[in-house]
C-alpha cells in the first residue's frame, strides 16, 4: 500500500496548520483515531491523515515524514532519535499474536523452516522479531517482504512455503485453506508472561508536544468506547472489505487497556522484546523505553 499523501514542511509547537498522522486502515486504528481525525477532540489541532501498511510507515518515519505515526515496536531502534514514544494509542495485548501459516505441507510441520521461503509483512515488525526468536537456528532460507494482502494467497498458491500474518488474518486464514503452524502470541505469552507489543504511536520531537498528543489520543479512545457507533462508517470505509463480524472482533482484540495506557507492564513487554531481539543480533540494542 502506498502513502496516500505526503506532508509538507512543518514548524514548531503552537502552529495553526494541520498535524500529519499516518496509521493503518485497520479497524483498530480507524476506531482509535476517528474522533481525533474528525475534529471531535476538544483542544486538538486539525489532523491530516494518511493510511499505509506498517512497513511503509516504519520506513517513512525514518525520514521524519509524519508528526504522529503508528509504527511497529520493532522499528523503534531506528526512530527514537526523531520521535517520542507515546504511552497510548498503540496495539498491545494478549491472544492477538502473529500466526505462522502453511498450506498443510508436512515438510514444515515440526517448525524446522530451513529450506523454506517465508513471506513476511515487514522485516522491522514485531511479528518478524517474534518469528526470528521462535525459529532460532531453524531460520528459513529466504525471507520475502511483501504487502500483507499478498501473503495468504501466496501461500495458498505455492508462491511461498510459509506466511507470517497479523491482525485480521487470525479470523480469515481458514478461507484460504491454510493451517496455523504456531501462534507466536501464545508462544510469547507462555515464555514471558507478558502481552505482545505490536504497534506504537510516536510524536515527532520539536514538532508535537508528547504530553498534549497523549491527551488528545486518550480522549479519542475514550470517545470511541463511549459511542462505538459514531466511528462505524469511518471504520467500515477503510476496512478493506472485511465482514462486519471480523471488524468487531478485530477492534475488541486490539483496542484494550494498553491502548489507553501502556503502563509498566506494556513498557516491560516492549523492553523484553527489544532486548531479546538485540541479543540475537536482529536489531541494535537501545536503552530501556520510557513514555
Amino acid at each position: 500500500m502506498r502513502l496516500l499523501r505526503r506532508p509538507g514542511p512543518r514548524s514548531g509547537y503552537g502552529r495553526s496548520v494541520a498535524l500529519t498522522l499516518a496509521a493503518s486502515p485497520c479497524p483498530n486504528d480507524t476506531f482509535v483515531f476517528h474522533a481525533l481525525v474528525h475534529g471531535l477532540v476538544p483542544g486538538a489541532p486539525a489532523i491530516d491523515m494518511t493510511f499505509a501498511d506498517v512497513d511503509v510507515t516504519n520506513r517513512a518515519a525514518e525520514e521524519g515524514e509524519f508528526d504522529l505515526v503508528k509504527v511497529s515496536y520493532a522499528a523503534l531502534p531506528w526512530l527514537l532519535d526523531k520521535y517520542h514514544l507515546l504511552p497510548c494509542g498503540g496495539a498491545l495485548g494478549r491472544g492477538c499474536g502473529p500466526l505462522v501459516l502453511t498450506s498443510g505441507d508436512s515438510r514444515w510441520a515440526d517448525g524446522d523452516l530451513r529450506g523454506a521461503t517465508v513471506a513476511v509483512p515487514g522485516d522491522r515488525t514485531t511479528a518478524y522479531l517474534l518469528f526470528r526468536l521462535w525459529t532460532g537456528w531453524r531460520a528459513p532460507s529466504r525471507i520475502a517482504v511483501v504487502p500483507f494482502h499478498e501473503i495468504m494467497p501466496g501461500v495458498a498458491t505455492g508462491r511461498f512455503d510459509v506466511g507470517l500474518v497479523i491482525h485480521e488474518a487470525r479470523f480469515t486464514y481458514h478461507q484460504y485453506g491454510l493451517t496455523s503452524l504456531v501462534d507466536l502470541g501464545e508462544w510469547w505469552e507462555k515464555d514471558t508472561g507478558l502481552p505482545i507489543p505490536l504497534g506504537a504511536i510516536l510524536a515527532r520531537k520539536g514538532v508535537v508536544d508528547p504530553r498534549e498528543a497523549a491527551e488528545w489520543i486518550r480522549t479519542s479512545v475514550s470517545m470511541a468506547w463511549a459511542n462505538p457507533d459514531a466511528s462505524r462508517d469511518f471504520v467500515l470505509e477503510h476496512a478493506q472489505e472485511m465482514e462486519l463480524d471480523v471488524v468487531r472482533q478485530h477492534i475488541e482484540l486490539y483496542v484494550n487497556e494498553y491502548t489507553l495506557d501502556l503502563g509498566p507492564e506494556g513498557l516491560a513487554a516492549a523492553d523484553t522484546l527489544l532486548e531479546r531481539a538485540a541479543a540475537v543480533g536482529v536489531i541494535p540494542l537501545i536503552e530501556p523505553l520510557t513514555a
